[in-house]
């Protein structure tokens, strides 16, 4: 196991990483962009706030401190690493070097929003022209929120072992029927993620965005990523990016995407770029504003034009950064990996219509299909079949073992890993894949009451704790859940709700209990967070 407590050397490993750009991100006055300062900023031992576009300011000084607090232990790293690359080096003199690895994760973004999917009135050329040299998925699963689904990807765990079953840090109905369960606010340091993995092996680490597992302590730079910008929002102000005006946050995230793949092209790299496009509140360019604004609406779909503009937004980023990798030389040693992190998100908070996941059910927050079935794209040149589709049901969980098995590493002895690898699926989208049970568990009021789910085959099973209700659908023949069959197939149901709450023993899932306080009237109210004290100005 990974000792995380003593972190100065890895801290340095970061810093060293980002010495050497120092040029490219600082500006004339010597203020340092956001990567700089977030990276720097892990190194003192400094806050990271979680809130949209923030990073604390650090100061020269206290950064020289730190640097020299830690520069002996990085040189030893440094040496490390050294050891490390020479072991690899023969591997890629002879053109077997391990590939590189580039996801791009969405957040919120439904099933049924890309043009490859089906979408007429949303435009993601890229994207589309990503599916066209790849693999794209039918079936891909993901947790019903964020949270859930970034930490059984960065773990290869199902969510419900460690608690990480909501958002977080969620939110509480008071006087609902059931009090759920409280949500860790963070990704356990124990756990070693598929970025520790990949180090072990002479990575280069990259993550870019939301990270939405853990403030202070406990960001990307503790869990394996060398090279770190965090920041959340559609926009970027200039005390993050050091430019003068407001920028796009996919723009911005862009810019050090292609950086860092220039940077690292002579190693092989981890790079994770997680957008907050199309996350509400919506907002897009007045330009591709105006261009939705004009066009016809897609019949039975929202067409909402702010949408539309920050997912073109979102699509650009996807063409810039695939274009930077095969500009470097890099595109059939590199796969490249698009999905979302849950459902499409139908309502804004005011009831305006955002989206739709249909031909699914529900949306962000539940477990019907609309809530965790997620477009997934995979492309690598020669090694993945261009034009194919896959139609197998997998889930974010498999791209850990995935991962570690593109890069010819092992998977940890110490922890379990619940996903299975779909390395033989990018080969051939038809090759049997050894699972045929996938669970979720959302003890929470989010936008369904608390319930659990399964799927076996083309049945899945859903039930829900507060009403004790149980729904049973047939997705090869009901697609949009609209039969139930519980009643018509009592044996099974019964079978496939007892595998649940065996499952649910096993991982140790935390469950709702009965709320004293239980009142009727007031079941939907939300319980006020506590005020965010003010942030404190350098003199």
């Amino acid at each position: 196991m990974i000792d995380k407590k003593g972190l100065a050397g890895r801290f340095t490993t970061c810093m060293l990483t980002q010495v050497g750009r120092w040029s490219i991100l600082t500006g004339s006055s010597g203020v340092m962009s956001s990567a700089f300062c977030v990276s720097v900023q892990r190194a003192a031992g400094g806050p990271m706030p979680m809130e949209s576009g923030s990073v604390v300011p650090v100061s020269s000084d206290s950064i020289g401190r730190a640097m020299s607090r830690t520069i002996a232990m990085g040189l030893v790293l440094l040496f490390s690493f050294l050891s490390i690359a020479s072991r690899h080096g023969e591997a890629q003199s002879t053109g077997d070097r391990m590939p590189n690895i580039v996801i791009i994760l969405a957040d919120d973004l439904g099933w049924a929003d890309l043009a490859c999917y089906g979408n007429t009135f949303n435009e993601t050329p890229n994207i589309d022209r990503l599916a066209r040299e790849g693999m794209r998925f039918s079936q891909f699963y993901a947790g019903p929120v964020c949270s859930p689904t970034r930490a059984n990807m960065q773990s290869g765990q199902d969510q419900a072992r460690f608690g990480i079953t909501q958002h977080i840090p969620g939110h509480r109905r008071p006087f609902a029927r059931l009090i759920d369960p409280v949500v860790p606010s963070q990704l356990p340091l124990e756990v070693e993620t598929f970025a520790e993995r990949l180090a072990t092996v002479g990575y280069a680490t990259g993550y870019l965005g939301k990270w939405h597992l853990g403030g202070s302590g406990f960001g990307p730079a503790e869990q394996g990523w060398q090279t770190v910008l965090e920041c959340q929002g559609n926009t970027l102000p200039p005390r993050i990016t050091g430019d003068k005006d407001v920028r796009r946050t996919a723009d911005f995230l862009t810019e050090q995407a292609i950086d860092f793949v220039r940077a690292h092209k002579d190693r092989p790299f981890l790079l994770q770029v997680s957008h907050f496009a199309v996350h509400i509140p919506l907002s897009t360019t007045p330009e591709l504003l105006a261009k939705y604004e004009a066009k016809p609406p897609m019949p039975g779909y929202p067409s909402l034009p702010a949408y539309a503009g920050l997912l073109e937004e979102l699509d650009q980023s996807v063409g810039r950064i695939a274009a930077a990798v095969d500009a470097a030389g890099l595109a059939d040693n590199t796969l490249i990996l698009f999905l979302s992190d849950n459902g499409g998100l139908e309502h804004e908070q005011s009831g305006r219509v955002v989206t739709s996941n249909r031909p699914l059910r529900g949306e962000k927050g539940m477990l019907y299909e609309g809530g965790i079935r997620i477009p997934a794209i995979a492309r690598w040149p020669g090694q993945i079949p261009a034009n194919s589709v896959c139609d197998r049901a997998v889930i974010t969980m498999d791209l850990y073992p995935t991962f570690v098995e593109l890069a010819g590493a092992e998977l940890p002895s110490h922890q379990p890993c619940d996903g299975v690898s779909l390395v033989p699926l990018l080969r051939d989208p038809a090759a049997p894949l050894d699972r045929e049970t996938l669970y979720w568990h959302l003890p929470h009021y989010h936008h369904c009451t608390p319930a659990s789910a399964i799927r076996q085959g083309d049945w899945k099973l859903i039930e829900f704790f507060e009403s004790g209700a149980v729904e049973l659908y047939h997705l090869g023949k009901d697609l949009s859940e609209q039969n139930n069959l519980a009643a018509a197939e009592p044996v099974r149901a019964k079978k496939m709700q007892a595998a649940l709450a065996r499952w649910r023993k096993e991982v140790g899932a935390r469950m709702p209990r009965l709320n004293p306080d239980y009142d009727p009237a007031r079941a939907s109210e939300l319980a006020k967070r506590p005020a965010k004290p003010k942030r404190k100005t350098a003199p």
